[in-house]
């Protein structure tokens, strides 16, 4: 077949239709795949706003409502449950104009004493500063240890027939590695300057006179902790000869005891109690971010204090 002069012959042509079919496709496929993967991502961050807890207190404060606190896990500094985060949530729903009354929701096995002597400390200057409002705590599963000894501050503690309650006693636990070194043929080598600064040592044969001298410390603690629930529930409390032998008790038992005064949720403390049913969150949480460098932190402190330090920690567990 013949073709007009200066006309590329047909097999070029269609070799150029099929070459810019392929590419237009290619570019199709391309803004496709584009799309596709913001879509994707839109969709990534969509989930992660709806379910990250991403942090910060969920403060709706308008007209009269029962402020709600979470005092959730263990009780220490770098914690969500640290006596900086429940301090300054209590500071905040108390000052609210709108509480009718505070809610402290406990779920906790204890930890610190000093933390939860700070928090205890603060409810009762609060209660002290604004005496119309009240603040009653509400036991879930687990109250126990230094959970209670921040509950007794409250004006009423109220329980679950089921919930767990009680523990009053100190602890300072570790372990003891000697045999297991001389077995290794591994030597122990302690410098320190003073004759008790590697204080209970794990890797060093346990000290009888370090070992008198940390009960000392525990039994004053735990006189400490006697005297707290004492004066929190006053002429409720019924004592028998195990109440503060670090026994727990079943909130049907606890109610019997005097350790707590009834039975009751957090709505329907708000409801019947507070006479507020409308509930307004004050917890603070903390974010992602905010866990993670704790995190880091807290396990670089312990880590030095290990080292320095030897001994663990009273514990209010």
């Amino acid at each position: 077949m013949s073709t007009p002069e200066n006309e590329p012959p047909w097999e070029r042509q269609l070799l150029e239709k099929v070459a810019f079919a392929s590419l237009h496709e290619q570019r199709a496929k391309r803004r496709w795949g584009i799309f596709f993967k913001l879509a994707g991502l839109a969709y990534l961050v969509a989930v992660l706003v709806l379910v990250v807890d991403w942090g910060g207190s969920e403060q709706l404060a308008d007209g009269r409502h029962t402020a709600v606190i979470h005092l959730h896990g263990t009780i220490e500094a770098q914690g969500e449950a640290s006596a900086q985060n429940v301090n300054d949530a209590l500071e905040a729903a108390f000052a609210d104009k709108g509480t009718a009354g505070v809610i402290l929701r406990v779920n906790s096995p204890g930890g610190s004493p000093v933390q939860a002597g700070i928090v205890h400390d603060e409810i009762r200057r609060l209660r002290t500063k604004h005496p119309q409002i009240p603040l009653y705590a509400v036991v879930e599963d687990l109250c126990a240890s230094g959970g209670y000894y921040v509950a007794v501050a409250a004006d009423k503690i109220f329980v679950d027939k089921a919930s767990i309650v009680g523990s009053i006693g100190v602890l300072m636990d570790g372990f003891g590695f000697t045999g297991t070194m001389e077995k290794l043929g591994v030597e122990r080598r302690l410098l320190t300057a003073g004759e008790n600064k590697g204080f209970l040592d794990p890797f060093s044969p346990q000290d009888a006179k370090q070992k008198e001298h940390a009960r000392v410390l525990l039994r004053e603690i735990h006189k400490q902790f006697i005297e707290v629930v004492r004066r929190g529930r006053g002429t409720r409390l019924k004592e028998t000869p195990e109440m503060f032998s670090g026994l727990m008790w079943t909130g049907s038992q606890s109610v019997g005891l005097g350790l707590a005064d009834g039975f009751g949720t957090v709505g329907s403390v708000a409801r019947d109690v507070i006479k507020a049913e409308r509930i307004v969150e004050f917890t603070i949480k903390e974010n992602i971010a905010e866990r993670f460098a704790k995190r880091l932190r807290a396990d670089a402190v312990q880590g030095v204090a290990g080292s320095l330090l030897g001994a663990g920690r009273p514990l209010f567990h």
